[in-house]
């Protein structure tokens, strides 16, 4: 007879919360990050903090961190995305284990992104999201780009003209964070959140973040692709108004709260999931079907056949 496994039974995935239902994100640096039946705990000297690990969205782990071996198998089992950053969270390294069982989007976004009609059709509708005032049917790539470029420049002018920041360009060193400017401190900080969020719902949706249909080439090309889709929205404002704070030595704290905050007042993990949906033009309900434990046999003439029995 084989002997209990100590410790809080893992959740199944039917009791865990959808991508969309979760907290957006946490972030937590100098502290220890520990396992409490299936809660995750977050201890330092002030105290210990719990968190039901099943409506973690992304949980984000800066320096002076430590997690233990069953904080993770916690989060790994709950499908929440683990993101490791460093200092003031404005850099990742790596991500954690996904909530989906199923590779529905997964292949839906592979057909798309290596047929060049469809994915051609994608980015059309990605610009399109972003800035529905201007159609893009019969634009290609390179003006797409250039639309793009136009628009976005004149988002960060909009806003520091609106919050009065001095803006010259967007400008950062990834290894030297304060050597930017306020106002690009701020994007900075602003655009690390929004990355994390959109990467914990496409982990979560079993997608790759690396088949992108606009960026290419780096492991988070999608990630870039669908937080653009909120980036003059969201993110721009945000910093911009960060920043007109003058609080220069909390900057990135200031702005992590606050995107936080519209995270939650703009649904964010909600519309991320739905506009996913809609840019692949999957078919069905965004919130059903993630949580199927099924392996199915690919056939060359039936496409699919059910698997777990016997063909012989």
């Amino acid at each position: 007879m084989a002997k209990p496994v100590p410790g809080a039974r893992p959740a199944e995935v039917q009791e865990l919360a959808r991508a969309q239902d979760r907290l957006s994100f946490i972030y937590i640096e100098h502290c220890i990050v520990n396992r409490d039946s299936n809660a995750i705990t977050a201890s330092n000297q002030r105290g210990t903090v719990h968190v039901p690990a099943s409506v973690i969205g992304a949980l984000l782990l800066g320096p002076g961190t430590n997690v233990t071996h069953q904080a993770m198998v916690l989060l790994a089992e709950s499908g929440a995305t683990t993101l490791w950053v460093g200092e003031q969270g404005v850099r990742y390294y790596a991500h954690g284990r996904p909530l989906a069982r199923t590779t529905r989007l997964l292949q839906l976004q592979a057909e798309a992104v290596t047929d060049r009609t469809k994915r051609l059709a994608v980015a059309r509708r990605m610009y399109e999201m972003r800035f529905p005032d201007d159609v893009a049917t019969g634009l290609t790539l390179q003006e797409l780009r250039g639309h793009e470029g136009t628009r976005v420049r004149q988002a960060y002018r909009d806003a520091a003209t609106k919050f009065g920041v001095n803006w010259d360009k967007r400008s950062y060193k990834v290894k030297d964070f304060t050597s930017s400017d306020p106002a690009n401190q701020a994007l900075t900080a602003a655009t690390t959140c929004l990355y994390g969020v959109v990467h914990s719902v496409i982990a979560a949706l079993g997608m790759s973040a690396g088949l992108g249909f606009v960026h290419t080439g780096h492991d988070r090309s999608f990630v870039y692709d669908v937080a653009d889709l909120y980036k003059t929205s969201l993110a721009v404002p945000v910093a911009f108004e960060c920043a007109a704070t003058g609080d220069i030595d909390d900057l990135a704290g200031i702005t992590r709260r606050a995107m936080r905050d519209a995270f939650h007042e703009s649904k964010l993990l909600t519309k991320c999931v739905q506009d996913i949906h809609v840019l692949l033009n999957a078919p069905g309900d965004p919130d059903e079907g993630y949580g199927w434990d099924i392996v199915d046999l690919w056939d060359d003439r039936e496409g699919v056949v059910a698997g777990g029995r016997s063909w012989g």
